[in-house]
């Protein structure tokens, strides 16, 4: 009987504060908890449909497409829609479903302008990890080949899995975030290609905002003992 609960127990404490935050907020919310998730789906989903127009393609590809060899300038000013833009390689509803679980975790948990400021952030290392890497060279340590600069880089891979990794820093799953660690790492090993390695720059970011984040806590933590350790604090 002790060998059931074990396994219960340890899900519980690894996902039993978020499962609580975010069941609580839908509760409350419903839908209005997660705008810039129903949001974030439903442009994704409209990106889909008109890039697979004959007529929607090159509308898309010109907004929202990006590629490490196009000028810096244009590349910045697509990457904030080439987020919501669905890779053509890969099927939709894979990307809807995951921006639906974790960009809703991550706005209930995080907040919505936090949770936007992760996913562009990690989309924007992997766009700028791209022109570096092919700048170096396959030869150099976590360098690309020349020809993945024509590829197209698109989609909302990147963000989930920094959003990912900050929801289970915030929330201790340290178990759930190793594991998203671990696979990205592992995709990486196995698939040498420029999504597996714009992954793991949307992973360092995660942690750099995680452990600033800690670190910015623990400050203030040591400030609040020093007020402790003498007068009472002032309370309004």
């Amino acid at each position: 009987m002790r060998a059931v609960r074990a396994p219960g127990r340890a899900a519980r404490r690894e996902w039993g504060p978020l499962c609580s935050a975010v069941r609580a907020r839908l509760a409350a919310r419903g839908p209005r908890a997660v705008p810039l998730t129903l949001a974030s789906v439903a442009l994704t989903a409209l990106l889909q449909v008109v890039q697979n127009r004959p007529r929607g393609y090159g509308p898309v590809q010109t907004l929202g497409a990006v590629r490490a060899d196009d000028p810096l300038g244009v590349a910045l000013l697509r990457t904030p829609l080439s987020l919501f833009v669905p890779a053509l390689d890969l099927p939709v509803w894979g990307a809807l479903v995951q921006m639906l679980v974790v960009f809703g975790a991550a706005e209930i948990c995080l907040g919505r302008w936090r949770t936007l400021l992760i996913a562009y952030a990690a989309t924007l290392a992997g766009t700028l990890y791209a022109r570096i890497g092919i700048a170096a060279g396959p030869e150099a340590f976590l360098g690309l080949p020349a020809s993945d600069a024509r590829l197209v880089d698109t989609g909302p891979s990147a963000a989930v899995v920094a959003l990912a990794v900050c929801v289970c820093c915030a929330y201790g799953a340290r178990f759930t975030g190793a594991l998203v660690i671990a696979a990205m790492v592992a995709e990486a090993v196995f698939e040498d290609n420029l999504a597996g390695r714009e992954h793991l720059a949307a992973v360092a970011v995660a942690l750099l905002l995680c452990t600033s984040r800690a670190l910015r806590g623990r400050q203030g933590l040591e400030g609040g003992r020093g007020d402790r350790s003498g007068a009472p604090p002032i309370r309004s």
